[in-house]
Parts: C-alpha cells; structure tokens; sequence
C-alpha cells in the first residue's frame, strides 16, 4: 500500500484518465494535461516526493522502472496505475557528459509534461517531402528479451520544424501519440519536469529521427535501472530541488 499522497496521485490519475466510456486521444491529452498541473504544484509535488524519499510504496518495483538517460537526464518513476499510466520526475542536468539533444521522436501514447524548476526547450517537426532536415529514420521498440530500446533502419526522411518553445517552471505542455518532437535542458542549472504517461491507445513502437550517421544496422541501447539505495538518494536529491526539505524532514 502507498502513503497518503501516493494514493491520493493514483486515484487523481484513475479517475480523471480512466474514464468509464474511455477517452479518445484528444480528450486523454487534456486530461494528462490537467493531472500533471495539479500534482506538480510545489506543496503537493514537494509532499509526494518525500513520501517516496521515506520509502513509503513500492520502492523496488520504481526502482526497477527508473534510469539515468543516455541524454543527461535522469527518469524516476514516482507513481504508477498498473502498466497503463506512469508519472515519472525528469530530472535534466546540463554540463552533464550524457547531456545533449534528445532525436526528434514521438511516443507510443499520450504525454503530458509540466516544468517544477528551470527551463525547457522543446522543439515540433512534421514530415514533409520538401522539408529541409535530411534525416535517417528508425522504429524504436524493446527488445524481446530485454527491456533494452533496439532501433531499426526504416528508411530516410525530411523533417520541417514547426515550433520552437521554451517552457519555465508553473508551464507544462500535453501531446498526442504521434507528434514528432524533441526537449532539452534550456537553463544553467538543473531542470526538473513532471512526466505523464498515460497507457491509452499504446503503439508498438515509436518513430525516431537522427541525423548522426548511425551505421544502419539495427542498434540496442541498455537501460540500466537504479538500485534501490540509488533511487531513494536521487528522491532525496529531487525534494531538495523543488524545496521539499522541511517535508523530508517530517518524514
């Protein structure tokens, strides 16, 4: 069983995601959009955090779920309905050797995404034959035997960019399944995002675009999840970010 707020977060995400006629992309993309909003306010999300610093839950199985990024950003499952929502804490560090530039991608379901601290920066392509962004294109999935990302070749591409944005901390975007996009840390310290995953109309893959010259041949990438003792350091870590000091010390 959860503590107090991690019940509270899984019953917000149970009853404004999962609806009883279930809800189409559009209408699951403002409701991600609202419960990112809600829980990422700073006394909630600062309560949550340090629930979850206490070991309240299910730390293990988050652990299992959470990694660092190749990308230079960190991936903490926070609260999960099932396999069919996962809100996830981001956090970006810049300087990092891993940071960079995401590939511009989407996503196998609905997102939301809401900014707690720092800034960041998200780009939206579109596919077009005269685009001007040559690109080699790629189907990411996970690999049979283990939870590793492979990359496939599927071809050549042109991209157009269509949006480029900056996102400071109380804003937040929500996209559908298919948007091609990609998010960076755009502030000299660390960024923090909350991260909404919902479960609805889940694809089997997703689309990734790169321009790196990759060898063509398909590509398996590890992800290596936290230990236990990691994942609780690193909540502790994220409560001291966002200001939860005083509610880690209640704990």
């Amino acid at each position: 069983m959860g503590g107090r707020h991690v019940l509270r977060a899984r019953r917000l995400m149970e009853g404004a995601l999962d609806g009883p006629d279930g809800l189409d992309e559009e209408e699951m993309v403002r409701a991600a959009r609202a419960v990112v909003a809600e829980l990422g306010s700073p006394g909630r999300l600062s309560a949550l955090v340090a629930e979850l610093a206490a070991g309240v839950g299910d730390p293990s199985g988050c652990a299992r779920l959470s990694y660092r990024h190749v990308l230079g950003f960190d991936k903490l499952l926070l609260v999960s309905v099932g396999t069919r929502h996962m809100l996830r804490a981001h956090v970006w560090h810049p300087g990092s050797h891993r940071a960079g530039r995401e590939d511009i991608h989407n996503h196998r379901s609905a997102l939301a995404s809401f900014v707690v601290r720092g800034t960041l920066g998200m780009e939206l392509y579109e596919t077009a034959g005269d685009g001007p962004l040559a690109a080699a294109r790629y189907r990411e999935s996970l690999s049979a035997e283990v939870s590793d990302w492979l990359l496939e070749p599927a071809g050549r591409a042109r991209l157009r960019l269509t949006q480029t944005a900056e996102y400071t901390a109380g804003s937040g975007y929500a996209l559908p399944s298919y948007a091609l996009h990609r998010a960076w840390c755009a502030s000299p310290g660390a960024a923090v995002t909350l991260f909404l995953e919902t479960g609805a109309g889940r694809r089997r893959y997703t689309d990734v675009f790169t321009g790196d010259g990759r060898d063509g041949r398909a590509q398996a990438y590890a992800k290596e999840p936290l230990e236990v003792a990691e994942y609780l350091a690193e909540l502790r870590a994220l409560a001291e970010l966002i200001g939860g000091s005083e509610e880690l010390a209640r704990s």
